[in-house]
């Protein structure tokens, strides 16, 4: 039998392997230098667009937040000092209030105790004029009672010589005998 004339190997047949199935492409070790050229293009391209435009931007959102951050730390630590002053103040406000409470009360006590001491000082004198005024009127009524001592001892020792002897003593008698033991009482004790 005749043979078939061999023709040359056509591009369908290139990347067939001894069996006759198709090789994976990247695998295929013809299309090696292009795969490689393409990939040295392809990271240029992609180095060249990182470098230039996706880097500085990621870069400057970066250096963005780190101010904003730096900035908000430095607003806070300012709020912070407000709100320690403003404690501060605060603070210095209420001790005034209670120094300020404090000398109110002791003013009003001291008022308080002057009107009281003025009030009890006025109640005394009021009694010491009311006390004296009594004292007056013991004294008045001690005066007029021992003037009348005498009348009522004259009286008392004529009822007792008339019920003794049984018949009225005159009132010169009774004088006179009162006259005579005036100063053996005092004389004699």
């Amino acid at each position: 039998m005749a043979q078939p004339a061999q023709t040359p190997a056509t591009q369908s047949e290139v990347g067939k392997d001894a069996g006759g199935h198709a090789a994976f492409p990247p695998f295929d070790s013809a299309t090696f230098p292009s795969q490689l050229l393409w990939l040295a293009i392809t990271f240029g391209a992609l180095y060249y667009v990182m470098a230039k435009k996706a880097l500085p931007a990621i870069g400057a959102t970066i250096e963005q937040r780190r101010a904003r951050i730096a900035k908000d730390i430095d607003e806070a630590t300012a709020m912070q000092q407000k709100a320690d002053a403003a404690a501060a103040a605060h603070q210095k406000s209420l001790t005034e209030a209670r120094a300020r409470a404090q000398s109110l009360a002791r003013a009003t006590r001291d008022q308080l105790a002057a009107d009281a001491d003025a009030k009890r000082q006025s109640v005394e004198a009021e009694l010491a004029v009311k006390f004296a005024e009594a004292e007056r009127q013991i004294a008045a009524t001690r005066t007029q009672a021992m003037s009348q001592v005498s009348a009522i001892a004259r009286d008392a020792a004529g009822a007792i010589v008339e019920r003794l002897i049984g018949r009225a003593v005159t009132p010169a008698a009774l004088d006179a005998a009162l006259a005579a033991q005036k100063p053996n009482s005092s004389g004699e004790a």
